[in-house]
Parts: C-alpha cells; structure tokens; sequence
C-alpha cells in the first residue's frame, strides 16, 4: 500500500503525539493496562531478550518491566521511541537489531500496517519476537455514531470525525502476509465509564489519539453539532449516570522466522487418528449419533 493514500495525515499524528506529551501520563490508563498485558505475556516465555524497541507507550514500558525483578533480569537494553519522534511509514531501524519488538498502541496510526509490520521483522534477529497491541475497528463506536447522526440532522449530511480502525482478522492476515512466524491475534473490549462525554474527548487529547484523517471534513465541529452530539451519546449510550465508551484493542504476536520453530505439519501427515486417540468411533460428517 502507498502510505500517501492512506487515511491519516503523518504531519497531523506526530502533531497530536507532540501536543500531548505534557498531558500523556495522566490520561494514559489504557497505555498502563496493555503495557501490564504485553509484559505479562514475556512472563510466560521463559527466556531472554537482549536488546528491546519499545515502539510507542511513552516510557511506560521500562517502567512496568522494572517493576518485575524476574522479568527485568532476562531483559536487556530497551530503546523506547514513539511515532512524534520517527517517520511511522519508514521505521529508521538496521536489520538484525532487536530480539524483541514491543508496540503498545501506535502501529494504528500507521498508514501501510502491512509494511511497518515488514519493517519491523526485518528489523528483529532471526527468532525474534514481536508483541504489538492496537485499537480495532469496535473503538469510539458510540462517538463515532453519536456524531454521524447529530451532523447529518443539523446539516443534511456527515463526514468523517473519528478514526478507522482494523479487524482481528485484518491483522491475523497482515501478520502472515508479512512473513512472521507462528502469527496469531486475540482481542480485549474494554469499557470505560464517564460522567459527560465531553470527559472522553479530553482524555483522547490527552492521550494524542484524537482523529488525524487527511481527508478531513471541510466543515468545522460547530458547538451545536458537538451539544447535539452529546444529547445523542447520552441517551443512546448511558448506564445510569454515566456513559461509555468502548475501545478494542488487539494484541498481535509474531516471530521473525527461525529454522528452529515449530513448523506446522503438512495435511495428512499425522501419525495418529483423532478418533484412535479420544478411543471413539469415527463418523463421516452426515452420520448421526447413534443412527
């Protein structure tokens, strides 16, 4: 994909990353709870990483890991960059840098996903491994509608306000393309309670994750647009007094390949029934129990 047809303005995400550098850390609660998850799951592999990027999660990711004596003793030299430092489309990293990549909510912003994620394989020793977490399309779902429906009643029409997000199954498919090894993805919905909708638009300031779409709506949010917007959310989208909003983040994981890696055996190859192994009766796929 050319990056320069992609749906964000990289000028725009380095800008809001920037804006937001002083007011990160006190709206960075879902960067704390996926930085906690991805030094979770290096928890469960049971060995060392010598030389680590941290891709976004502003500094929080070395912070969680010296807070995990076991964890911090197999993990040497973290370099912790974000996408307002580096051009997101060309990742300034040498081949064979890292044995481990780590990415807590930023590869989203990333025009070409596809090639980033080339970028950074190439960019890991052979059995590396990448751990990245993004927002997926269920995101900002009730911002999202609130504002179409409020735009398109005042001015007969709605353009784009928030940003797009892709699949699990987008990403399961991208890490393949991009040549990892033993690629898989998993998902997490996580909803966040406010007392006024206004309260998540601040915290989405705050966190740099404000809409950076090149093809921006030529109209601006209009305070009555924006009111309407909120009596819209309110009442479509409240638990008692409060309202939610939705994110959905997906964690993709991925080896840069390996000879030594499990392989996946070829169809027909297994030694074994199935059925021989669970000690039952084979059945063809239209024979019914018992019949």
């Amino acid at each position: 994909m050319d990056a320069t047809l992609g749906p964000f303005e990289p000028r725009l995400v380095r800008q809001r990353k920037r804006r937001a550098r002083a007011t990160f850390r006190d709206a960075a609660f879902l960067h704390e709870r996926v930085v906690a998850d991805l030094a979770d799951r290096l928890e469960a592999i049971p060995r060392p990483f010598e030389r680590v990027l941290a891709l976004g999660g502003g500094g929080l990711f070395s912070e969680e890991v010296r807070r995990r004596p076991e964890l911090s003793a197999r993990i040497g030299a973290i370099l912790e960059t974000d996408l307002d430092l580096i051009d997101p489309e060309h990742l300034p990293f040498a081949p064979d840098s890292f044995s481990l990549i780590v990415s807590p909510l930023a590869l989203h912003w990333i025009n070409d996903i596809a090639g980033a994620l080339i970028q950074l394989r190439l960019a890991m020793k052979p059995d590396g491994l990448l751990l990245a977490s993004l927002f997926g399309g269920e995101t900002l779902n009730e911002l999202r509608l609130s504002l179409i429906e409020a735009e398109s009643e005042i001015t007969g029409g709605a353009g784009p306000r928030v940003s797009p997000f892709a699949g699990l199954q987008d990403i399961a498919g991208l890490l393949q393309r991009a040549g990892y090894a033993l690629p898989a993805a998993d998902r997490d919905v996580v909803t966040v309670h406010y007392g006024e909708p206004m309260r998540l638009l601040a915290d989405l300031r705050g966190m740099g994750e404000t809409s950076a779409l090149r093809e921006r709506n030529p109209r601006a949010l209009s305070r009555r647009i924006l009111a309407r917007a909120f009596e819209i959310y309110r009442a479509r989208f409240s638990d008692g007094e409060r309202v939610r909003a939705t994110f959905e983040i997906l964690t993709a994981t991925g080896w840069s390949p390996h000879e030594s890696q499990q392989k996946p055996l070829k169809p027909g190859s297994a030694k074994t029934r199935l059925a021989d192994a669970l000690k039952t009766k084979e059945q063809s796929a239209g024979e019914k129990p018992g019949g």
